[in-house]
């Protein structure tokens, strides 16, 4: 009977710890694990199906936000009429767990296409945080949903086309970005009282994601202003570095930055890719410029990197490969899959995974040489601007309305 008692204990405890422990094949916030679009446990096969198989579809609300997998638990943002929603869904069944929901900002004028949240869900620490699309931003329980606290710091305050950020959690603080372009910074929450540690209020946000940097133990936030691209101190916010990077006739800053040891890559519509290496100087930091390419830009896709080499879509639609050590062009395809520029990648390992807004998913070699498709798969018959969301043979599709399971079995 102890014995018995012992194991139900145990068993509690590792269920408890789902939410709050990071495993190889968790996609835990905005572009993975890394914040760089990087899957950790996908199981490629060694000959590609004609078709995936669907295993269900649920329907969860609008909203354009990546869902977040961590354990057996799915953690999604929506909207569902005039409510913002927070669901926590089974991995497995697609059965809903928990959700927690408030009234949403009205979104009008263009932006009205997507009314939904485009900031994607961040999970750690035990701790659920969400960014609204009007700037309010939760933290909740993983476990149960419970509500933790919940604050709108710039009421009102948005950007031109309502907030994008996803939040970054990092040493016990959720770090966002809030604010219009004139008014508005970066903060730091403390995850459990939800009181600022820190901001950084000299400039409002653009519309890419925040990644962190460490050079010579010093841990930062790399973040896309309005105007300008910033490293901040974790630690008190401190501004330690910044480059100018305006935006050019109707283009935004809305590429997350991307890391590479001490190198941060940077894109933006109509300006190109450019390269700096970010390092220690008398007692702050500088930013040395290694490279630029004007022939490649993106605009809303963030390259992965992969082996040295940087996968993309371009401002117009076209899958391209820069060289990350020198900014030179590897390849160019020849199939234009969005005018825009939306699309998301992400690195399997074996295989980089494009999936467009129309619903493809374009499975393709890591070929720094030329493009090589490996299969194609229709995975919605609606818009997709979710990054998919791999786990072993799983791929999770966010579509207009819908979460979808698809397998290669």
């Amino acid at each position: 009977m102890r014995q018995g008692f012992s194991f139900l204990l145990i068993f509690a405890g590792l269920i408890s710890m789902q939410a709050s422990t990071v495993f190889s094949a968790d996609w835990p916030q905005w572009r993975g694990p890394g914040r760089d679009g990087k899957v950790q446990d996908f199981t490629a096969p060694s000959q590609w199906p004609a078709e995936l198989k669907q295993q269900w579809s649920v329907p969860v609300g609008q909203g354009v936000a990546t869902p977040a997998l961590v354990g057996q638990r799915l953690y999604l943002f929506t909207r569902q009429g005039n409510e913002e929603v927070i669901l926590c869904l089974d991995a497995q069944t697609g059965k809903e767990i928990w959700s927690n929901r408030y009234e949403a900002a009205a979104v009008t004028g263009a932006p009205g296409r997507f009314p939904g949240p485009r900031s994607s869900p961040a999970v750690g620490e035990g701790k659920v945080v969400t960014l609204g699309v009007g700037g309010v931003v939760s933290c909740l329980n993983a476990e149960d949903g419970k509500l933790l606290w919940r604050t709108d710091p710039y009421s009102g305050a948005v950007v031109r086309f309502y907030t994008a950020v996803s939040p970054l959690i990092a040493d016990g603080m959720a770090i966002v970005q809030l604010g219009k372009e004139e008014n508005g910074g970066v903060i730091a929450y403390d995850l459990n009282s939800g009181q600022p540690r820190w901001q950084w209020t000299q400039e409002g946000p653009a519309y890419a994601s925040p990644v962190l940097l460490t050079v010579e133990g010093i841990r930062q936030v790399v973040a896309f202003t309005d105007k300008k691209l910033v490293g901040l101190a974790l630690s008190d916010g401190k501004l330690l570095w910044e480059l100018p990077f305006p935006p050019l006739e109707r283009s935004y800053n809305s590429v997350s930055p991307v890391v590479d040891g001490q190198t941060v890559i940077y894109s933006g519509a109509q300006r190109g890719t450019f390269a700096v290496r970010v390092e220690k100087q008398g007692d702050g930091f500088a930013a040395r410029p290694l490279w630029e390419n004007k022939e490649a830009a993106a605009k809303y896709n963030t390259p992965v990197l992969h082996q040295g080499f940087l996968y993309g879509l371009t401002d117009n639609g076209y899958l391209f490969c820069l060289n990350a050590s020198d900014g030179t062009l590897g390849w160019r395809g020849q199939t234009q899959y969005d005018r825009g520029g939306f699309g998301a990648i992400v690195d399997a390992g074996s295989v980089l995974m494009f999936l467009s807004p129309t619903g493809d998913l374009v499975v393709f070699e890591p070929n720094p040489k030329e493009f090589k498709q490996t299969a194609s798969y229709k995975v919605s018959q609606t818009q997709t601007y979710a990054h998919p969301v791999l786990a072993g043979g799983r791929i999770y599709i966010k579509d207009q309305e819908n979460l979808i399971l698809w397998t290669l079995e």
